[in-house]
């Protein structure tokens, strides 16, 4: 075997090996094959008038800019842990005001991953309630980065983590906001939220729900 070919087969080994350190990806949609206007059919609507729509020529899941509440959409499998969730949303602000969105898992009730734009704050729900939350500073017209995963630890514990970034800056290495859950998660499906402080439509993009190992 010469250096070529035997380079070639260790760079697909690498990449193969990569694919199953990231998981089986389970749900993904980057709403290109969508029809302009309409909720994709596989997705379930809580509330809200989300719909694909084309921004400067790439298509986005919107949420527009009016009424001024908590809007959500829930997609993917229905599990209980052992899953990672991500999406890249972007919004603006106008004047003082400044947008608010979050990814979810297990559900309605579920875990939420929130930006709180006006607060600067990434903020980690359950239900109604913020678990825990650390600085976080949004920039408006920019696309913002989302990961949200449970996984079991071991019986009786699961870690809620999640991290936020800018598009364009580096990943995170390690999760900035974590959660240790005592009570086993319930199942449900993964979802995106948006609340238009601003009165400026929230875009969503690139949504992926994978295994976690």
């Amino acid at each position: 075997m010469n250096k070529w070919i035997a380079g070639i087969v260790l760079t697909l080994a690498l990449t193969a090996t990569a694919a199953e350190d990231k998981g089986k990806v389970l749900y993904q949609n980057d709403f290109s094959k969508g029809e302009v206007g309409k909720l994709p059919e596989e997705m379930l609507l809580l509330d809200g008038g989300f719909a694909v729509q084309e921004v400067a020529g790439n298509k986005v899941l919107q949420l527009p800019g009016a009424p001024l509440e908590t809007f959500g959409v829930l997609f993917g499998p229905t599990e209980a842990s052992s899953l990672a969730v991500s999406v890249r949303v972007h919004s603006t602000k106008k004047g003082r005001r400044e947008p608010a969105f979050a990814l979810g898992l297990n559900g309605n009730a579920g875990y939420k991953l929130q930006i709180s734009a006006a607060k600067k704050l990434v903020e980690l729900y359950k239900g109604d309630d913020v678990i825990a939350s650390v600085p976080f500073t949004w920039e408006s017209d920019s696309w913002t980065m989302l990961k949200l995963q449970v996984r079991k630890v071991k019986d009786g514990e699961f870690a809620i983590e999640g991290k936020a970034w800018k598009q364009g800056t580096p990943e995170p290495e390690k999760w900035i906001v974590t959660y240790a859950e005592k009570s086993e998660p319930i199942a449900g499906r993964a979802s995106i939220w948006g609340n238009p402080f601003a009165g400026t439509p929230i875009d969503f993009d690139d949504l992926a729900v994978s295994a976690v190992k």
